[in-house]
């Protein structure tokens, strides 16, 4: 499934082509979307279709189309503090960008079939933890996976505020989906009336992690990197004066408007064009001088972004403290 958006260049304007399909349609889900690089979980020679509202399945491997994703996030309605249970977690995509919502006490779990993709889901969490600026942006809640089949959990688990499960249920299994959630939590499945097939082999019972209590180390970090980013926060606004937000990092293309006295519409797309007229050819070098100058003004912005800075991990870096504790608060961050 897909295809209900075009593809984009990069990450960013395929956020944007959902925004405007309205797949994507809160702030929590456009931040959680913009965080993550779709293309850090593909494997490296199958990139380039990465920005393309499709899915993906390599082997055992599989991310669903990103207008999947995006309807699937929205229908949760996830908020601070719930708990997740992704069922057919795969490479941990969704469940990463859940966790940037949950935050620091939620709950994140998954139970995925194949052991082969639990450990490239583990290996992605990683490399998202350890070299993504914007993972700094956010207190994280770090998503657990299991592996197992996700209609044989112990009816001893605990129930949760939200549960997807991404694999077609039949009809009869929706009762037992039911029971993982709490009164009043939220399911999303596809649901499908056709009849399951019975599994020969033996079962073996699926125990979701526990529900841990957070360190008081973990906790003392989680103190200390709001308060820190309290702090640039505080500098910021007095800094700016205003208080006012910085501008948008991420902008569609600039597109220079030109006087037309005709325009036509079809389909999507606009064309526009100009009736001549005596006037047209002694106006023209100068419409084209006002144009080139137009041009350049815009070049130093457009072709000179300022680069992204990580304030929270320099603050951290500056702080007269020991290199192990500076890492640790950095949740060992490279450099």
């Amino acid at each position: 499934m897909g295809g209900a958006v075009s593809a984009g260049e990069d990450n960013d304007e395929l956020i944007d082509n959902l925004k405007e399909a309205q797949y994507i349609r809160t702030e929590l889900v456009e931040q959680a979307f913009r965080a993550i690089d779709r293309a850090d979980y593909y494997l490296e020679e199958f990139k380039d279709n990465a920005y393309k509202d499709l899915a993906w399945k390599h082997g055992n491997i599989h991310l669903s189309a990103p207008c999947i994703y995006s309807e699937v996030m929205e229908a949760l309605d996830l908020q601070p503090g719930l708990s997740f249970l992704n069922l057919g977690s795969g490479t941990g995509y969704l469940s990463s960008m859940v966790g940037l919502i949950l935050g620091p006490f939620g709950v994140n779990h998954g139970v995925e079939l194949h052991s082969d993709v639990i450990e490239y889901a583990k290996q992605k969490l990683d490399f998202f933890i350890k070299t993504s600026d914007s993972f700094d942006k956010f207190e994280f809640c770090e998503p657990s996976f299991v592996t197992g089949n996700c209609l044989e959990i112990s009816p001893d688990c605990t129930q949760y505020d939200r549960v997807y499960c991404g694999a077609g249920v039949q009809k009869e299994h929706e009762d037992y989906m039911k029971n993982l959630l709490k009164v009043g939590g939220i399911l999303v499945m596809p649901l499908e009336e056709k009849p399951s097939h019975a599994d020969s082999g033996k079962s073996r019972l699926v125990h979701l992690p526990p529900v841990a209590v957070r360190s008081l180390q973990d906790l003392a970090r989680i103190a200390i990197r709001g308060t820190i980013k309290k702090i640039i926060h505080q500098e910021t606004v007095s800094r700016n004066g205003n208080g006012l937000k910085n501008p948008p990092r991420f902008k569609r293309r600039r597109v220079r408007r030109r006087r037309m006295e005709t325009i036509v519409f079809l389909d999507k797309e606009v064309f526009a064009s100009r009736i001549s007229n005596p006037s047209d050819d002694n106006n023209n070098s100068e419409d084209i001088e006002d144009e080139r100058e137009e041009e350049e003004e815009s070049k130093p912005s457009e072709l000179k972004p300022d680069p992204p800075v990580n304030f929270l991990r320099e603050k951290v870096l500056s702080l007269p403290l020991p290199d192990p504790l500076k890492y640790y608060l950095l949740y060992y961050r490279e450099k």
